[in-house]
């Protein structure tokens, strides 16, 4: 199809987006079992018995793990029910060494939630645990197939997950984005998910359907499966929508399936045809007893609830930061924790900033590393700002500071000190540089004395270049109006 019939065509259809999440919880072990779930070590040397399903052994859950989903199953506005299960999933991959899965099906621990985003309230069903599998690590090549083997790293397996599935809510790939960026903001600001995408922390699956304008009854949805970035989320849903669109146009059906996303060819691949939950046989764990979750023990974690994002926002706002300001800055949870602390020291809200926004992000990005692997510490960024808003130095002279304490540390008054850049507010002093550029630049003066009044900005210019930009700014303007005009 050409560009402008895809466009024609995307007119007539309505997409139906859902999304389901997991996300590793940030528990020391696994769910059930007291392997560490560290990432990154060698493969096979976090498993034992119980993760491996060895005849004999018992799951135990982690407490810890349950205390994680009541704490997101509030900050997402969900009902925690007094009783939940765990039921075993039963499907065979070489990854699943049990070949079953303890998960929760029709009792999970978090029900009935929902997000907000843009002004639109999108629903979440359920969140429930579940241990994760291990890894297939494909090796060699083999021409198509691209490996010519596989191999299993059980490291992952038994690893706590929270499965978080919205409702059928969105209708853009821009909406599904965006509901994933809130939800991992949520996550990693109540401490139960780093939100690492690249590691695989945090992974989403993308149920995606249309239907003609105007049609009530849902089409067919295909799975996209272990989406792993933002852009490629996007990126999946929109090539997703176009193949759909093209193949109910041919007057053909669309087949419920799961596919797989290929970022390089930009591409989504069928895998295998939609299981629906009765092919998975659950049935109760016979060896984990229902849960119950007192309302008292739900009272608890409510009242160790942190501030959520939806709240940092409004309170940067009543700092004097725009919308966009505040929301850029609590995307950014390192930054946002270093910034609240810089203001609690007594820092200026918004020349914090503007410092943060500006300066300080410009120099992580071109160094490649984040605020805490510089040497800039919260006292020295305070006192910087303090230095700046009460006049004892140039905002021009913190920018110069603040890469100097990104690189060396120290503190922001001994720097000054020692270059000799605090502010010069001396009124004879300043006055004698005005009136010395004054004179040297008398061809100028005349122009300005015959109207050219834009020209007071080149004589500012000139003392600060005079002064390498320590002249006080409200001073200099008052001095320099004076020998002019005189």
């Amino acid at each position: 199809m050409s560009t402008a019939t895809i466009e024609e065509l995307r007119k007539k259809y309505e997409v139906v987006i859902g999304l389901e999440v997991h996300a590793q919880l940030k528990t020391k072990s696994k769910i059930f079992a007291c392997d560490s779930t560290e990432f990154g070590n060698e493969q096979n040397t976090q498993v034992s018995p119980v993760t491996l399903g060895m005849p004999g052994v018992l799951p135990v859950l982690n407490k810890e793990c349950v205390n994680m989903g009541i704490l997101t199953g509030l900050a997402l506005n969900c009902t925690i029910p007094q009783y939940c299960k765990f039921d075993r999933k039963q499907y065979f991959y070489p990854d699943l060494p049990k070949g079953y899965q303890i998960s929760q099906y029709d009792q999970p621990i978090c029900v009935n939630g929902h997000i907000d985003i843009g002004g639109k309230r999108i629903g979440i069903t359920r969140a429930h645990l579940e241990e994760d599998a291990g890894k297939l690590v494909h090796m060699g090549s083999s021409g198509i197939a691209g490996s010519s083997y596989s191999l299993v790293d059980l490291n992952r397996a038994g690893t706590p997950l929270l499965e978080i599935v919205s409702e059928p809510d969105m209708r853009s790939s821009d909406e599904a984005r965006a509901y994933m960026e809130e939800l991992r903001t949520t996550l990693r600001y109540i401490g139960v998910c780093d939100g690492n995408l690249e590691e695989g922390s945090m992974r989403c699956d993308a149920n995606i359907s249309v239907r003609p304008i105007g049609q009530k009854e849902f089409g067919t949805r295909a799975e996209i499966k272990n989406v792993n970035s933002f852009r490629a989320l996007q990126r999946a849903i929109e090539y997703e929508i176009d193949r759909q669109i093209d193949i109910v146009e041919s007057g053909e059906e669309v087949v419920q399936e799961t596919r797989l996303w290929d970022d390089n060819q930009g591409i989504t691949k069928s895998m295998r045809g939609k299981e629906d939950a009765h092919d998975y046989r659950y049935f109760p764990d016979p060896d984990l007893m229902p849960l119950e979750i007192s309302r008292q023990w739900v009272e608890e974690i409510a009242a160790k609830m942190p501030e959520l994002p939806q709240q940092r926002r409004q309170r940067y706002i009543s700092y004097g930061l725009t919308p966009y300001d505040a929301n850029v800055l609590v995307e950014q949870m390192d930054i946002a924790l270093f910034y609240d602390k810089a203001v609690n020291l007594g820092a200026d809200p918004k020349v914090a900033n503007n410092f943060l926004m500006k300066e300080i992000a410009a120099f992580l990005k071109e160094e490649k590393v984040t605020i805490e692997e510089t040497k800039l510490t919260v006292e020295s960024f305070a006192e910087l700002i303090n230095m700046v808003t009460s006049g004892a130095i140039s905002n021009n002279i913190g920018k110069q500071i603040i890469i100097t304490l990104l690189k060396e540390g120290g503190s922001a008054k001994a720097i000054v000190e020692k270059q000799g850049l605090s502010v010069i507010s001396d009124e004879g002093a300043l006055k004698e540089i005005c009136q010395k550029v004054v004179d040297a630049n008398p061809s100028q003066v005349e122009l300005y004395k015959n109207g050219r009044d834009k020209l007071f900005g080149f004589f500012v210019g000139q003392v600060m270049k005079e002064t390498k930009g320590r002249a006080n700014p409200q001073l200099l303007n008052k001095l320099l109006k004076e020998v002019l005009d005189k």
